[in-house]
C-alpha cells in the first residue's frame, strides 16, 4: 500500500531531511512539498494527500491553525522544536507529533502509524461490519459487566484478546484508538470509535477523563496538575469529565 504525502515547514533544512526520510520509506510517496501552509492550501485543497507532515510555528498560517481548515481525509503528523504543542495535537486529532531534530527511527515509527491506520480503514470498509451512528464499524456487543476479564480488538486483520487487568489507558484519535499494555513497547491499535469501546469496558474498572483519554484508576500511580502521569506520558483530565474523577480520588484518598 503507498501513502501520498506532502510537507510543509519554513525551514529549507527541515524540508530536505524529511524529503529524504520520505524518499527512504518504500510506501510513502512526495507529493509536495512547500514553506508555508498559505502556499500549500491551494494545492492540497484541490488534491489531498493522505499524510502530511506539518511544521507548527509558521508565519501568516500556523500549523494548528491550517490543520483545522484541511480535509478532513488527511492524517497529520506534527514537526515542531517545541515539545509544548504536544497536549494541543490532541485537539486536532494529530496522528503523531515529532520532536525536532527527528531521527529516521522515529519518523519511520510515525509513517507507520499512518499506514497501519489506511490498512485498519481499508479492512473497515472491505468489511461487514455495521457502521455505528458515527460512521465507524460498531465494535462486538459486550455488556459492561464486572465480570468479564478480557476483550477482543480487531487489529492487523485478526482478532487480539486484550487481558483488561494489563489495560494502561486508552486515547482515542478521531477514527481508531490506541490501546497502551502494561509491558508492551507499543500500543494497539483498532478502528473503531472510543465510545463503542468506552461500552465494552466495565464500567467499575475505568473512566473517561477526557474526549480522547479513557483509564484504568487502578494502574494509576501519580497526578501532578491535573494530569495522570503514566511513565513519560501526561493525560490531561478536562472539565467534562473532571467532577466523576475527583468523586473517585475522594473515595480513595487520604488528604490533610
Amino acid at each position: 500500500m503507498k501513502l501520498t504525502c506532502a510537507i510543509i515547514d519554513d525551514e529549507p533544512l527541515a524540508i530536505s531531511l524529511l524529503e529524504s526520510y520520505v524518499n527512504k520509506t518504500p510506501f510513502l510517496e512526495l507529493a509536495g512539498k512547500y514553506n508555508s501552509a498559505v502556499n500549500a492550501l491551494p494545492m492540497l485543497t484541490k488534491e489531498p494527500v493522505d499524510l502530511l507532515f506539518l511544521d507548527i510555528q509558521m508565519p501568516e498560517l500556523n500549523g494548528m491553525e491550517f490543520s483545522r481548515i484541511l480535509e478532513a481525509e488527511t492524517r497529520i503528523i506534527f514537526t515542531t522544536a517545541f515539545s509544548q504543542y504536544a497536549l494541543d495535537s490532541y485537539k486536532v486529532n494529530a496522528l503523531d507529533y515529532l520532536l525536532k531534530p527527528i531521527s529516521y527511527a522515529d519518523f519511520l515509527k510515525s509513517a507507520n502509524k499512518a499506514l497501519q491506520w489506511y490498512e485498519l480503514l481499508r479492512e473497515g470498509k472491505e468489511g461487514k461490519a455495521d457502521p455505528g451512528k458515527d460512521g465507524q464499524p460498531t465494535a462486538p456487543a459486550v455488556q459492561s459487566q464486572t465480570s468479564i476479564e478480557s476483550i477482543f480488538i480487531k487489529t492487523e486483520y485478526k482478532l487480539v484478546q486484550v487481558e483488561l487487568r494489563k489495560i494502561l489507558y486508552i486515547e482515542g484519535l478521531k477514527d481508531y484508538v490506541k490501546i497502551f499494555i502494561e509491558g508492551e513497547p507499543h500500543p494497539i491499535l483498532s478502528l473503531m470509535s472510543m465510545k463503542s469501546l468506552e461500552d465494552m469496558l466495565p464500567t467499575n474498572r475505568f473512566i473517561r477523563v477526557h474526549r480522547s483519554f479513557i483509564v484504568q484508576p487502578e494502574k494509576i500511580k501519580v497526578i501532578e496538575r491535573n494530569r495522570i502521569v503514566f511513565g513519560k506520558e501526561y493525560i490531561p483530565i478536562s472539565d467534562n469529565y473532571k467532577q466523576k474523577f475527583m468523586e473517585f480520588l475522594a473515595q480513595r484518598s487520604l488528604l490533610p
